[in-house]
């Protein structure tokens, strides 16, 4: 079962209003500087590393907030200062910093040091399935609570004025930039179409480069020969309910024989929010976990990875940047559809042709694994939806990035002609 959910998510929300309170009261009576402080949600990663690296590279004071003490050592390892985000220090550092930079929500900084902040929402995807004020499950809260509906309507309205605090939000392209805006309730003046700094280390260098260093991160599972095809599997996280994907008994036996035929080896990524009984029945060296704890930030792999096998993950969009088949597995589109809700249909993304069960995705790989013109004609597709939604693919996003960030007031570092 998942270990998180929206609606036991914003149950503690609503239990925290006192200390949002007593925050908002001492941001006020704090004057703020001109460090820029960073937060990921996902771990030191992410578009936030990407503007980490352009601010810190242009001689700004910059600080990572870290969650815990593997983002300490991670960060230490790439020489970042870092701060602990909770208590009373990491709420000093939220407070005083001049520019709050983050990925997920304003948790990923001392949320209660974020009021009146200038922040950056880097976001970490473009969206899918409906996300933020789209989506229903955004003001769940927990069946059975008295006064639902009131707690709902709270909650809407503390996530919109969370939204507002957002100065810059990038856009991978016009198509995203919309439905940001409406996720988000907020103006074109906002969100603005520079990429995204999370894909730069997709088309920054050159292609040798990039997949040594994605060979690199994925050897920490096991080694990897040059000749071997690498598969990533990364489902979406379902809110608190089960992954009808995992595979039965039977379904690993026919994964692990396809492996096997083309000397492959699949490599699954759970949502760092949830947890799945991904792993065969018995030990097998073709499929390894690539979960959080071993990669918190997962896009630099992609760049080994031969074909994605997801269902409403961003990565679909991503992987056009490589030019990397997609294998769509989506045995609950239906409910998903009626319950999250997509942006557009989900088969103008995954076609009609998407699994919907391990078998049908497994007769897809075999053909892709098997045959070069299916291969061929299957990464043009990917790339294709990719040109959609990507304006921009020359690794300067974050550059873009912190350029939007400087034409809205921010002053250049002390020192910078």
């Amino acid at each position: 079962m998942a270990s998180f959910s929206f609606g036991t998510g914003n149950a503690a929300k609503l239990l925290r209003l006192p200390m949002y309170a007593v925050g908002r009261i001492g941001t006020f009576l704090v004057p703020r500087g001109d460090t820029w402080v960073f937060g990921c949600g996902a771990g030191v990663g992410d578009g936030a590393l990407a503007l980490y690296r352009e601010a810190a590279d242009a001689g700004h004071r910059t600080l990572w907030l870290a969650r815990t003490p593997r983002d300490e050592a991670d960060a230490k390892a790439l020489g970042i200062r870092t701060r602990r985000r909770d208590g009373l220090r990491g709420w000093w550092a939220t407070a005083r910093a001049g520019v709050l930079v983050v990925t997920h929500g304003l948790g990923d900084v001392n949320r209660y040091g974020s009021s009146d902040g200038f922040v950056v929402q880097l976001w970490h995807g473009i969206p899918l399935k409906r996300i933020g004020l789209d989506s229903p499950v955004t003001a769940q809260v927990p069946s059975g609570i008295p006064g639902a509906g009131a707690l709902r309507r709270i909650l809407t309205l503390l996530y919109r004025g969370a939204a507002q605090r957002i100065r810059v939000l990038p856009a991978a392209s016009h198509r995203s930039r919309g439905r940001l805006e409406s996720a988000f309730g907020l103006g074109d003046d906002r969100v603005v179409v520079t990429g995204e700094p999370r894909v730069d280390v997709l088309s920054a260098g050159t292609a040798d480069a990039r997949v040594a260093a994605a060979t690199t991160l994925l050897t920490r599972t096991g080694p990897l020969l040059s000749e071997q095809s690498a598969l990533l599997y990364a489902p979406t996280w379902r809110d608190g309910g089960p992954d009808p994907a995992v595979p039965t008994a039977e379904q690993w036996i026919r994964i692990v024989r396809m492996l096997e035929k083309h000397d492959a080896v699949l490599f699954i990524r759970s949502h760092p929010l949830g947890e799945g009984a991904y792993a065969p029945p018995w030990s097998s060296g073709r499929v390894r976990m690539l979960n959080s704890d071993l990669l918190p930030d997962a896009t630099p792999a992609l760049a080994r990875m031969d074909v994605l096998i997801t269902d409403y993950s961003s990565m679909a969009y991503d992987v056009g940047l490589l030019s990397m088949p997609v294998v769509y597995l989506a045995p609950d589109a239906v409910e998903y559809a009626r319950e999250r809700g997509f942006y557009g249909r989900y088969e103008d993304v995954a076609g009609t042709d998407y699994a919907r069960d391990w078998d049908g995705a497994l007769d897809q790989l075999d053909s892709l694994l098997g045959d070069e013109n299916a291969y061929s004609a299957a990464s043009d597709r990917s790339a294709a939806l990719s040109a959609h939604m990507h304006a921009h693919r020359d690794g300067r996003n974050a550059r873009r990035v912190y350029q939007a960030i400087r034409a809205r007031g921010i002053p250049a570092p002390k020192g910078a002609r």
